[in-house]
């Protein structure tokens, strides 16, 4: 594992990741961005601390951290492990290649060009709205990685990325009242995966870490009575005290009284309460 590599949130991870994407589609020609980053391509890199969780501290873990442009905080990064002969590459483009089969990372596998050159490193950046979302930095013949491959890479929250990869995903993706998308660190959600019977449940999840809270929308009862701290229900009256967050994803909006023992989601037809997960979620 990479070091410094940071999931998303623990229903992030319930989600299974898509892949895809044409190989000739991996790096495209593309303009200078209005800002290209000018620091250095090589920093030593620290280990975060999960269990500290500061992710201002994943700035350290390496030079494409510091190459990133994200709205919100940094979601991964970190550097690579060793690697064999012939899993690297013999060009820089194959290097990022490299990257993908060695890192399986849960980033858009298309639309990556050359941002800088320096040093036997070469800096491959996904823009959004010309700024840098993911940032891939390859070099060759690195310690126990022969020929070119990853050396640091980065990400920002997935929520930043271009809509027509995160629709792609398992992952859902909110947005507020004004329909600003919300990072998936904050909320997000998921059908259950079907490797563990649980297509016909819904996760939502809020937060992260230990402060982090996972609910489920279970009407056919596929999760068990031992997961859940109440039965699902799905019509019942807001609680005069539930607040609106003003998350919504599609129909549904989202309200919670002060204890979040219950994510209440109001939809066209009514309310529904989903109640909260206690027991351990499927990998």
């Amino acid at each position: 594992m990479r070091r410094g590599l940071v999931a998303v949130t623990a229903l992030a991870a319930v989600a299974a990741v898509g892949c895809g994407a044409a190989e000739d589609d991996l790096v495209v020609a593309g303009t200078a961005p209005p800002t290209p980053y000018s620091g250095p391509l090589h920093i030593p890199g620290k280990a975060w601390d999960e269990e500290k969780g500061d992710r201002s501290d994943l700035v350290n873990t390496g030079a494409a951290a510091r190459a990133l442009e994200c709205d919100w905080p940094i979601n991964s990064a970190g550097g690579s492990e060793p690697w064999s002969e012939g899993d690297g590459g013999e060009t820089p483009e194959e290097g990022l290649k490299a990257y993908f089969d060695i890192e399986q990372p849960g980033v858009p596998r298309e639309g990556y060009r050359v941002e800088r050159e320096e040093g036997g490193r070469v800096l491959f950046s996904y823009d959004v709205d010309g700024r840098t979302k993911v940032a891939v930095i390859v070099a060759k013949d690195q310690r126990y990685r022969p020929g070119w491959g990853p050396e640091t890479s980065a990400s920002c929250d997935p929520a930043e990325f271009d809509p027509s990869f995160t629709d792609t995903q398992d992952y859902e993706v909110w947005t507020d009242r004004s329909g600003k998308r919300v990072p998936l660190t904050v909320i997000s959600s998921s059908v259950g995966p079907a490797h563990c019977d649980w297509q016909d449940a819904h996760f939502l999840g809020l937060g992260e870490g230990r402060d982090g809270k996972i609910y489920a929308r279970d009407p056919h009862g596929v999760l068990g009575d031992d997961m859940l701290t109440a039965p699902y229900e799905g019509d019942v009256r807001l609680p005069a005290g539930a607040q609106d967050t003003g998350y919504r994803r599609g129909d549904w909006q989202l309200w919670l009284t002060a204890d979040k023992g219950t994510a209440y989601v109001r939809t066209p037809d009514g309310v529904e309460a989903w109640p909260r997960v206690q027991g351990k979620l499927c990998a």
